[in-house]
């Protein structure tokens, strides 16, 4: 497990990391189709907080993309680097899943994240933030809509519409089961739209969420307990 410190310079106000937002969004990369499903590595990222004790941990799974058995994993832990604020999560995240990423002994190939990429107020969540200093393609897929509208998908697995910004498609609402709630995939960075519900489908073939979604939320909570609570 890799100790993370605060980068220095780290903004530590909403006007300093909106500023940053607003010079890394323009880096965004949305003409390129991206790696195809089922081919190479995808990799899923998620954080777990204790912010009573003022810790994060971050985990980072490795699968197969054809198989989905798990190839390699990573975790990381440091100080929570920045307060609660809503559309400015990924401060707070960011610094801990990179060293993840850094600690991985192969290539992440597609990088999977627990939320948002373009579907974001600003354009600019967690998984386009990910990509634009990583260089990797990324994507986001969401367990909620946050502040987008949608219609609801036909019921079968598979079928999606398009979740708005007015009148402006951010992302996808997604059914990833008969009859279960969708799931809400974005685009972050270097992969397009229809490419990113391709990859969702291709990892959740039992559950709602991806695998790698499922497989980085139980190892980054297995970190924050072992850091929270070390035996």
């Amino acid at each position: 497990m890799t100790t993370v410190r605060i980068p220095a310079g780290w903004p530590a106000t909403e006007e300093q990391a909106r500023a940053v937002q607003d010079e890394l969004r323009g880096r965004v990369v949305l003409d390129e189709v991206g790696p195809a499903p089922g081919e190479g590595h995808v990799t899923g990222v998620d954080v777990a907080y204790d912010d009573e004790r003022d810790v994060v941990a971050a985990a980072a799974v490795v699968l197969d993309a054809a198989t989905l058995g798990v190839v390699a994993e990573a975790t990381a832990v440091g100080r929570v680097s920045f307060p609660y604020v809503p559309g400015l999560l990924a401060f707070r995240e960011i610094p801990t899943v990179l060293a993840a990423l850094d600690a991985l002994p192969c290539p992440p190939g597609l990088v999977v994240c627990d939320g948002y990429g373009v579907a974001h107020p600003r354009r600019f969540g967690l998984a386009s933030h990910l990509g634009v200093l990583t260089g990797l393609p990324t994507i986001g897929v969401a367990k909620n809509p946050f502040t987008f509208t949608y219609d609801v998908p036909d019921a079968p697995r598979g079928s999606a519409s398009a979740l708005l910004a007015g009148t402006e498609e951010v992302g996808r609402a997604l059914r990833t089961r008969d009859g279960v709630k969708p799931v809400f995939v974005s685009v972050g960075h270097r992969v397009s739209l229809d490419n990113a519900c391709a990859h969702t489908l291709a990892l959740t073939p039992a559950h709602r969420l991806p695998e790698t979604t499922r497989r980085a939320d139980a190892l980054c909570r297995k970190a924050l307990r072992e850091a929270a609570y070390p035996a």
